[in-house]
Parts: C-alpha cells; structure tokens; sequence
C-alpha cells in the first residue's frame, strides 16, 4: 500500500556549545552547533508529542523521515527557510521507497529551473536539498526495516548507479566505469557485512583539540582518546604558530610515536603560509593537515601539497560533486573527506565515494557536528560493503558531544563505530531535545537570551 507524505515540518534547533568553546577552531571561535531540522510524517501519523514528533510506539501510529543540515549558529534561521521552499516536493505525494523514486527526487530537487539558479548546485538550497533527500533515505530505510547503510548495500550495481547525477562527472567516472566498480566489490558483500557487524569500522576523535581549550584538557583528552581505544586524534590549529608547536608537542608526549595526530587548519591559511606554517609542524609527525586552505581552490590544495611533506585531507565544505571531481583529476588531496549535510544528500555522495574508488584515493568522512557522527557512520560502512571494499588508511571521525539528543546515537567500542542495527539514518533527535534547543522559544534559549536577544 503506497503511503504519502503528509506533513513536513522544519524547526530551528541550536545548542549552546560556544559557552564550552566545544567545536572551536580557527577560523570559528564560538560556534553553537545547530541544525536546520526537516521531519516527514506520513498517513496514520497525524499525532504531534512535541516538535518533530516520534517514529511508531513512541509519538505515532507510523513511520516518519528525519534530516538535516548542520550549522553553528547564527544564520541556521536561513537555511530553515530555505527547507520549508521545498515543502511541495514531498507534502501530498507518495513516500519514496525504491532507488528509482529516490533518484527522481534527488533529481527533481537539484534540476529545479529556479532555485537551481541560486547556486547552482551549491550553498543553502543545495544543502536543504540534501536535508530533504536524507530524511527521505531515512523515511525509505524505516520502512524497508534496515539502517541506510544496509539498506543501500543491499541494492544491486544498477540501481546504485541510477541513484547518480552523472552530468559533468563523465571526463572522470562514466555509467559504465562506476557499474564495473560496484560489480567488482559485489561478491565480497556478505563477508565484509558480517566483519563490520563483529569489529566495528575504524574512528579518530577531534574531542581533544578544539582550539579553545587549554593545554592541560588538551593532554588529558588525547590520553583519554587513547585508553578509549583510538589510534588517531585530531588538533585544531592555524590561531598561532607558536601556541601550535606547543600544543601540537604536548599532544604528542601525551599519546607517544604509534598514535596518529592529524591536524586542521579550517582553511585558514592562504598556499603559502600553509606551506610554511606546515613545514614548522611537520617535525612532530602530523598525519594529515586538512583544509589548509580555501575548499574551493583546487590548485591552492595541489601547491600545498606539493610544498611540504604532510598528507592533505579535505572535503567537509567541498560543495558538490564537480569539485571532488577536480580535487582527484588534480592529484590535490590525499583523502576524501564527505559531509552527510554539506552536498545534496545521499545520493550525491554516492558521486563521491564512487570518484574516489575510481582513483584510489581514502575516504575519511568529517562528523565535526551535531548529528553528523549518527549519519556519516552509515555512508562509510555502505563504502566499505558495497563500493571500495576496504577500511585501510580509512577513518571516521568521532567527537563526544550532543549524541544523547538522538534516539539511536553513535556507539563508540575501543576506538571504532559500532554498526546501527535501528531501521533509518540515525537521524531523529528525541521530542524533548527538539522541544528544548528550538531557537529562539526554547527554554534552553529564553534562559539564555532577553526578546530582543533573542532576534539576534
């Protein structure tokens, strides 16, 4: 029985992280992680328990789509707006459950003549597409009763390749090249699905080396992140380069040689002061200086890497799948890092990861942000099954922070993720956490802010 779409909600939930300097770094010093917050109900689930409601026995009688795009803060009012233009996309019509209907909607979302305009194909109605096409992946998974990830690994070569937008991708990856990459990792499915199940996928943590924190939490953190099991930490730097030395020196000491500590830049630097600035770090064994510059100068990431000896990683502000394109066609990263909330969705990362299986480059997704540890997870791990077959030189990254608000958060055993057994993305923040953090109405914000603050 087909189901239909009947209501779509969008709300503005922020969490004041600025107040821990929780999630700083250079060129964002007091950031509030934030979410503009989509939730798709469906018929037989009229009843609301609070701001975006609940699946099933929780807070209704069926299953409901959640998504979102993450921000910090200021602005998140923006980008809710920008996902309620999207509303007659899904409100009426029927649930997209199969990758052809999936695909379609992907398509009608970013082929739109108009909001098309406003980017194209990146910034704030590119995100919101992507909010909208993850919480119908969720909404599509639920009812196929599987988590994304193996709800995705479970499709055959063909329907993942229809699930792409292949328009100016084919001077890298055709159709038929992205069909035989996927063909190829086809018989290893129910083995490697059954090791990720036993042992978990490989995760670092960034909790240690937020830029405002001061050295003694730095050091204890990163011990911590090694008893925890973690093999890789990751430093926030670009503020000064001598508090960079220090900081990325104790954190050395404090997890000894066999620990890999990357470090991230938040594209601070222009090509040549990261050149320079990564050639003073690079005697304490940095594993990757990521986003050292601009996401989107592609020949900047190629000089940078050219011009000192770390790896270069980056991705997380990478707008669509042409520049991912680019980046690889350049030789200009060493790893792919996708973002769950920062391209158009599922399915454009789909583009990505098959990019990056064409050239043998790592991917290595940024989960830096409210909830995007819960639905990253299940990109890698569909990676890991269904297109690259490996986990080698691949790592997810993982910060302890905000998982308590979501039903089903991201579990975390002696360093690595956890495979979700609940049906969906990983998606839903529970009805109290929504009712709690929606700005500016919230009690968490009216305790906060006096009105005219709270306009801001």
């Amino acid at each position: 029985m087909s189901q239909t779409v009947t209501r779509f909600e969008v709300h503005d939930i922020r969490f004041p992280t600025s107040e821990q300097l929780d999630g700083s770094d250079a060129m964002n010093p007091d950031p509030d992680y934030s979410a503009a917050y989509v939730v798709l109900r469906t018929d037989g689930n009229e009843r609301a328990d609070g701001p975006g409601g609940a699946d099933g026995p929780d807070g209704g009688t069926g299953p409901e789509g959640h998504g979102f795009c993450f921000t910090i803060g200021r602005g998140n009012e923006v980008m809710a707006a920008a996902i309620s233009t999207l509303r007659p996309y899904l409100l009426g019509r029927p649930v997209p459950r199969t990758a052809a209907a999936l695909g379609e909607l992907y398509r009608e979302l970013t082929h739109d003549s108009q909001l098309r305009w406003l980017g194209p194909e990146k910034g704030v109605m590119h995100m919101a597409a992507g909010a909208v096409v993850n919480a119908a992946w969720d909404l599509a998974a639920k009812l196929a009763g599987e988590p994304v990830w193996r709800f995705l690994a479970g499709m055959t070569p063909e329907e993942l390749v229809s699930l792409v937008d292949f328009r100016h991708l084919t001077d890298a990856l055709t159709p038929d090249e992205a069909l035989a990459l996927l063909r190829a990792a086809e018989p290893g499915r129910a083995e490697r699905t059954e090791r990720l199940l036993a042992e978990g996928y490989p995760a670092y943590t960034t909790s240690p080396g937020w830029l405002g924190y001061d050295d003694d939490t730095l050091v204890r953190l990163a011990r911590q992140a090694v008893a925890d099991g973690f093999t890789q930490i990751k430093l926030k730097v670009g503020g000064d380069l001598r508090d960079d030395v220090r900081r990325l020196s104790l954190a050395r000491e404090a997890v000894g040689p066999d620990i890999r500590v990357a470090v991230d830049a938040n594209q601070r630097w222009d090509v040549a002061e990261a050149v320079e600035w990564m050639r003073a770090l690079a005697p304490y064994d940095p594993y990757w200086i990521e986003e050292p510059t601009s996401p989107d100068d592609v020949l900047g990431h190629a000089a940078v890497r050219a011009g000192q000896p770390v790896k270069v990683a980056t991705g997380e502000h990478i707008a669509n799948r042409v520049v991912f394109k680019q980046l690889l066609q350049a030789g200009a990263t060493d790893f792919v890092q996708i973002d769950a909330t920062r391209v158009a969705g599922v399915n454009e990362n789909l583009a990505v990861l098959l990019l990056a299986a064409k050239y043998g480059v790592p991917v290595c997704p940024h989960a830096g942000g409210v909830g995007l540890c819960e639905l990253v997870q299940h990109l890698a791990m569909f990676d890991y099954v269904a297109v690259s077959g490996t986990w080698e030189d691949r790592v997810v990254e993982y910060v302890d922070h905000l998982h308590e608000h979501f039903a089903d958060p991201a579990v975390i055993v002696s360093g690595r993720y956890a495979a979700p057994h609940a049906p969906g993305f990983s998606a839903r923040m529970l009805p109290a956490s929504l009712a709690d953090h929606r700005y500016p109405q919230g009690p968490v914000w009216r305790a906060r802010h006096t009105p005219e603050e709270t306009g801001r």
